[in-house]
């Protein structure tokens, strides 16, 4: 999205809503069940996850005091020059053609805040107005003039905003705004750049899943953004780079599919060795004024987000932005919202004046946000899975190297204070109250108390809190976690798992168990002596994630192994195949096409079934058959016309699919019952 000065600075009406009914009390309400599985591991808390954007019109930039604020909340990383301005920005004269460039901000006064703040730096090079021989050059100032060390550089932003979709809001000076172009030039990017230093990474800017323009094709244009992009710069890159404004406090549930869909689309379209390529969501804010975008339920929904996309590997999370200035000012929740998207105030007033920001670098609610997030889940940190059985109440937890538990408990309520009961699966906390951090609507800081129990506390309205847990028995003499899994011979109900072995602790390793995640719990799917495990009884089309354990002669337990998600297949041979094709798509639905082959008996008239398989999938509309959704599940019967399929006979129907997320395909198809062969 287009975000300009003006934008920030622009002057926009004060409007006023009511604040809510007084808070219900914890003795009125049920206790949440929250739990807490240790056994089922996710990501590794990385060293650059909790990052932000600074933006070379922002004066403020490279001061010391940002710095050190920075530096409190726990920011990790640091992006330069700022959004759509990297494509228009020229670092060795530091000017930006049509832009405002502040004074203070050139590159060596950001790497001063950059080594202040004790970040890392990452750098977008000028994809729009630039060339790769500049690239190329500022790598060579930046790591070998002046020894900054700086590993990630991006090849533009949001290059898919050129006008080749329609909307235009990101410079491109290139006659050829396609995917291929922008590919062509990443690869010539990626070979300048690394020719001057090899141990830089490169990223490439994606569409993200179910966001403007995600899955749309344009004219002339081999497959989507992301297709043509990953298929022809797929094998230079290290990093794929997507953003994300939700525009909605709610919508945490996206990312698992955000996350899985991107990685697919590498693996599928990468290349040879595609593993490699990480994910970076390089800008990211709640982008929702009307629900809070610096009060805290936005404060709130990033934590969430937050923590949910570094658990699910993402190896930078960068909030947009440090400053970016008032925009539309509203009451939310007994507090004033500026509408700014920045973690700092920038001291800033509507045009008339009659509404002003606090005092310049005072942190909005989203900075605590951070600030939490970086006390709860440190790098080197192994995230683990944690659920509640409340809408309103989300939970997260990470395992710390000195087998410590960190647990993080969101409270979305406007009015009720929720107590919990949390169960605790591989893990057993010691008595007495742990060390609590809390973070309350309004709050201007985060406060630190001895409290409750590791299994009883009481979540105040509009809260984060986080819980730092010791073990009852300190555990010595383990042995290490097993190595990455991997899947191979993946059937409909069968996959072979392999893993690298354990390091033995003080007594030998007898065994290992693969433990599937469900959730908050752990369902055991076997053991082995060995280092590989078939698993049976596996369902077509599911999605699976498992860890390996390995346990030694005294009992004792390893850490999870990180964890492996695969999807099964359908039955390799069937009575029946399905084929379901997307004809086009406009990023919140499109027109499917469903092949129906008979491949056994001849047969006098179908049902064919289906699953959505998310909530925010439906049917819009279908044809050549006789199409019913019920909750989740789609039925569609034969036409008079098209009833009878003879042996290899088939039939073609479609529909209308409306998807407000990411829009995972349907894979799982019943003929009368029969489950389908899926091409």
């Amino acid at each position: 999205m287009p975000r300009t000065l003006l934008r920030a600075a622009s002057a926009l009406l004060l409007t006023l809503t009511t604040l809510n009914a007084p808070a219900a009390y914890a003795d009125d309400v049920a206790p949440v069940a929250v739990t807490v599985n240790a056994r089922a591991a996710l990501a590794t808390v990385p060293e650059t996850g909790i990052g932000s954007n600074h933006a070379i019109w922002d004066t403020n930039l490279g001061t010391d005091e940002t710095a050190d604020r920075l530096k409190d909340a726990g920011v990790q990383l640091l992006r330069y020059p700022g959004g759509s301005y990297s494509d228009i920005y020229h670092w060795a004269d530091h000017t930006a053609p049509g832009g405002y460039v502040a004074p203070n901000t050139d590159f060596d006064t950001f790497m001063r805040g950059v080594r202040r703040t004790g970040a890392q730096a990452m750098v977008t090079a000028n994809y729009g107005t630039g060339t790769a021989e500049e690239a190329a050059a500022w790598v060579r100032q930046a790591n070998v003039t002046k020894g900054y060390g700086i590993r990630y550089w991006e090849i533009g932003n949001e290059n898919y905003g050129n006008g080749h979709y329609g909307a235009a809001w990101e410079a491109d000076n290139h006659a050829d705004k396609s995917p291929a172009e922008y590919a062509r030039h990443v690869v010539a990017y990626a070979d300048a750049m690394k020719a001057v230093d090899p141990t830089i990474k490169i990223g490439a800017v994606l569409t993200t899943a179910a966001n403007w323009p995600d899955a749309i094709v344009a004219d002339g244009d081999s497959g989507s953004w992301n297709k043509v992009v990953l298929s022809i710069a797929g094998p230079k890159i290290d990093f794929a780079i997507v953003h994300w404004y939700p525009g909605a406090l709610d919508k945490t549930g996206h990312v698992p599919d955000i996350v899985q869909l991107t990685r697919q689309q590498i693996a599928k379209y990468a290349g040879a060795g595609s593993e490699r390529i990480g994910i970076a969501m390089t800008e990211f804010n709640t982008g929702s004024n009307s629900n809070g975008t610096n009060t805290q339920p936005g404060a709130l929904a990033a934590a969430d987000s937050y923590a949910t996309l570094l658990a699910n590997g993402v190896f930078t999370v960068d909030w947009w932005n440090v400053h970016n200035g008032i925009g539309t000012v509203t009451q939310v929740e007994g507090h004033t919202d500026y509408g700014d998207f920045g973690l700092l105030s920038s001291g800033t007033c509507t045009s008339d004046g009659s509404v002003c920001e606090p005092a310049l670098n005072t942190p909005f609610a989203p900075y605590y946000a951070l600030q939490m997030v970086s006390k709860f889940a440190r790098p080197g940190d192994q995230f683990v899975r944690a659920a509640t059985d409340q809408a309103k109440v989300s939970a997260h937890a990470a395992r710390r190297p000195n087998g410590d538990l960190a647990v993080m408990l969101i409270n979305t309520s406007s009015d009720t204070s929720y107590p919990v009961a949390i169960d605790y699966t591989g893990y057993s906390p010691a008595s007495g109250a742990p060390t609590v951090l809390t973070h309350t609507n309004g709050a201007t800081a985060i406060t630190t108390s001895s409290t409750g129990s590791a299994t009883s506390q009481t979540l105040p309205p509009l809260s984060l809190t986080t819980l730092i847990l010791h073990p009852a028995t300190p555990q010595t003499g383990g042995p290490g976690a097993p190595g990455q899994p991997t899947a191979a011979q993946v059937t409909d109900k069968t996959a072979t798992i392999s893993w690298p072995a354990a390091s033995p602790g003080s007594r030998p390793i007898v065994k290992y168990e693969l433990h599937r995640q469900n959730g908050g719990i752990s369902e055991q799917l076997g053991e082995t002596t060995g280092t590989s495990f078939t698993v049976h009884n596996l369902k077509p089309g599911t999605r699976y994630t498992l860890n390996v354990i390995a346990r030694d002669s005294g009992g004792g337990l390893s850490w999870a192994s990180p964890p492996l998600t695969f999807t099964t297949g359908t039955p390799a041979a069937s009575s029946c195949s399905a084929r379901l094709t997307v004809q086009t798509d406009w990023a919140s639905g499109y027109v499917g096409a469903i092949d129906i082959t008979n491949n056994g008996a001849p047969i006098n008239g179908w049902t064919l079934n289906f699953s959505w398989p998310r909530t925010w999938q439906s049917l819009g509309s279908g044809w050549s058959a006789v199409w019913t959704q019920n909750g989740p599940d789609v039925k569609v019967v034969n036409e008079s016309g098209n009833g009878s399929l003879a042996t290899g006979a088939s039939t073609t129907i479609g529909f209308v699919g409306n998807y407000s997320g990411p829009n995972v395909l349907p894979d799982v198809f019943t003929l009368n019952g029969t489950v389908c062969t899926t091409q």
